[in-house]
């Protein structure tokens, strides 16, 4: 994951997102980066074993030094107690930190003044074109959370943590081509994976008026912060599962409402056969899917749920009848 700084003004409104990004204009800002594993430079993890790390286990969190950095005694345990200072979860303690020198960061990750991989992260002790430490430490800790945390179907670190993703309607911009889940090349301001990692550094107080990484349509309004706080202190880890009892009467349909408050899939199945299952819309106009046989008996219907906040499901029958619906919802 690569992080580029460009200088422009937080807006009154989001803009309208555009599909392609140019880099050139932007080849003099310093840049502000993250790495996953396949991104740090060739040879890195040889390197990084290389280094005579000096350890600090405390306030939760795991911090290796550069012994470029041994002068000062105390910046483990400042790191680690910046590290437990953020908003967070029991991620922290998954987390190892790396505090290595501009030099030596700049041998780990591909143009960058800082790397996240796979629960190990990079940063310098040291200011780097006028970027304070803190607020590249503050970005690549949201990745770790992203990492941390479910979003299934897809992937947290490329799409955001789900209650985030869902406000930013990430799905429905991912469709319509607005966004683009862990672009690092010529979409990359339009990666909801940064911009996840981007809204966490501004819940955590570090350069809230500067939005300069991505596109100005993942501007963190009230309910983004709100969203990405909820993920973190209280992640979703599971689908709720439930069971309806119904009576299909003489009338020989029965229709309900699903609620949907998150993106993610959604399952619907019923042993009994001689049914006929539909999805409908919100308005109950248009059916969105039909059920189809199940090999063990009766009916199942299974849809992405991308930003419907509620559904009509429909259930006929030949005759009138009890049965049980199982609704698995994001």
């Amino acid at each position: 994951m690569a992080l580029i700084l460009v200088a422009t003004a937080p807006p009154a409104t989001a803009a309208r997102p555009t599909p392609a990004y140019d880099a050139s204009p932007f080849a003099s800002i310093p840049s502000l980066a993250t790495s996953r594993t396949d991104r740090l430079r060739p040879g890195a993890e040889r390197r990084i074993a290389a280094i005579h790390w000096l350890r600090t286990t405390s306030a939760g969190a795991t911090v290796l030094v550069s012994p470029a950095y041994a002068g000062d005694p105390s910046t483990g345990d400042r790191w680690a107690g910046f590290f437990a200072s953020l908003v967070h979860g029991t991620e922290l303690g998954l987390l190892t930190a790396y505090i290595a020198t501009p030099a030596e960061i700049n041998t780990i990750c591909p143009d960058a003044i800082g790397c996240y991989s796979s629960n190990r992260l990079w940063v310098s002790d040291e200011p780097s074109g006028g970027i304070s430490p803190q607020m590249v430490a503050a970005h690549e800790y949201g990745h770790h959370v992203a990492n941390n945390r479910a979003n299934p179907p897809w992937i947290a670190v490329d799409s955001g943590a789900k209650r985030w993703a869902t406000a930013m309607n990430v799905c429905s911009r991912t469709r319509s081509g607005t966004a683009y889940p862990g672009d690092e090349g010529a979409f990359y301001t339009l990666n909801p994976g940064e911009a996840f990692a981007e809204t966490y550094r501004v819940l955590n107080g570090y350069g809230a008026d500067q939005w300069d990484v991505v596109d100005t349509s993942f501007w963190p309004t009230q309910v983004a912060l709100d969203a990405a706080r909820a993920d973190v202190l209280n992640p979703w880890t599971e689908a709720a599962t439930q069971t309806l009892r119904i009576h299909v009467t003489h009338a020989r349909a029965w229709t309900g409402r699903i609620s949907t408050p998150l993106d993610g899939s959604l399952a619907v199945t019923t042993t009994t056969g001689g049914v006929d299952l539909q999805l409908r819309s919100a308005d109950g106009k248009n059916v969105l899917v039909r059920g189809s046989w199940r090999s063990s008996g009766g009916k199942s219907i299974g849809y992405q749920v991308c930003g419907e906040r509620s559904f009509v499901l429909r259930v006929a029958s030949a005759g009138p009848r009890r049965l049980k619906l199982r609704v698995t919802e994001p």
